[in-house]
């Protein structure tokens, strides 16, 4: 529907926040809560074009594979930085490694197992009715509160990403292959699918949610780590069941999926997910063409600028730029904060993003 034009009384800063790579963001007088906008784009009736200060991460430490992940994002006291990494849901350990900023398996644990076949004697699945669900949400109250939208991130991945954690990156690649192999993987990830959704239901029940995202990683630097025939035969009818349970509560859905995998986008809208943010690698402008109208595609700009030497007409012809070219009827973007070039989400960047995309959805 049509929104009301833009009045410049807008660009009154009413707060600064720091966003996701660190520099302090304007929140403008906006004329809808940050929640509001970011549910009517996915709906597919944007405000303006959405950079990283509209949603808040949500990755409460109830579930074990955020701290031993070390990404705690929750109300209350600050997750102790010592907890970072130890054992995830299904008792797998990992370290925390601080130059990383991330978390690995411990080098030298034995894998969970070997074998695929071995799965159904070897994986024991978590009690999550034992976890204390309502702890959780009484001491993220306030911080689900904060007029931004909120998405609950899974991390650990639920389909290749957990294989890989189970039984290693070189035995989970082959039993995707291996058709003696197939069987079981299908069963397993069907039994993992499973276990998300009553994930979703627990968090349903005790937060107040806007929509999640899911990490799953498919590829490396330079390919997809399988084939689109594995990808539509073992992954895509365990995502769709997630994601239609997820939808089937009005919430939207976020892949989140690195390596250069723009060939298997068409897996993602398959699937029915929402959004997705691909990484430098992956031509973003070709999949906003090609994709951009069945999912919404985080940006990569394809013309940055030097923060440290742009006028600031140059900043603000580059924003205006961006909105030119992805705010397409029918076809709402992201622009990626975390993935373009640190620093370019300066102050007059972000207003002209703001002011033109603005007027561009008030037409």
């Amino acid at each position: 529907m049509a929104h009301p034009k833009f009045d410049e009384k807008e660009l009154k800063i009413v707060q600064e926040v720091p966003g996701f790579t660190g520099e302090m963001l304007p929140i403008y007088d906006f004329p809808v809560s940050m929640r509001q906008s970011v549910v009517d784009a996915y709906k597919g009736d944007p405000w303006w074009v959405m950079t990283d200060i509209e949603q808040n991460t949500f990755t409460p430490s109830v579930i074990p594979d955020n701290g031993a992940r070390g990404f705690v994002f929750e109300g209350g006291e600050p997750y102790p930085r010592e907890k970072f990494g130890g054992k995830d849901m299904f008792g797998v350990e990992w370290v925390y490694v601080d130059v990383a900023g991330g978390s690995m398996e411990k080098p030298g644990n034995p894998h969970l197992i070997d074998d695929i076949s071995q799965w159904k004697e070897k994986v024991v699945f978590p009690d999550i009715d034992s976890w204390d669900w309502a702890g959780s949400a009484e001491k993220s109250k306030e911080y689900l509160s904060n007029g931004k939208a909120n998405v609950l991130t899974f991390l650990n991945g639920c389909w290749f990403e957990r294989l890989v954690s189970f039984m290693g990156f070189e035995n989970a690649a082959m039993a995707v292959i291996d058709e003696d192999q197939i069987p079981d993987v299908k069963d397993l990830v069907h039994e993992l699918t499973s276990l998300y959704i009553r994930l979703v239901d627990k968090c349903e029940e005790y937060y107040d949610l806007d929509g999640y995202q899911i990490h799953d990683d498919w590829g490396s630097q330079k390919s997809p780590f399988f084939s689109e025939e594995v990808a539509r035969e073992i992954f895509l009818p365990e995502m769709k069941r997630l994601v239609d349970h997820v939808h089937s509560k009005g919430k939207f859905f976020d892949m989140h999926s690195c390596g250069h995998i723009e060939d298997r986008c068409n897996i993602f809208v398959e699937a029915g997910f929402d959004s997705w943010t691909p990484m430098p690698m992956n031509n973003t402008q070709k999949l906003y063409e090609d994709w951009g109208d069945k999912i919404m595609i985080g940006i990569v700009y394809d013309k940055p600028f030097d923060p440290a030497t742009a006028t600031e007409e140059e900043q603000r012809a580059a924003a205006r730029d961006f909105v030119e070219k992805y705010t397409k009827p029918g076809k709402p973007a992201m622009y990626s904060a975390f993935y373009n070039p640190p620093g370019m989400l300066t102050r007059a960047f972000r207003e002209e993003l703001y002011k033109a995309s603005r007027e561009r959805y008030s037409e």
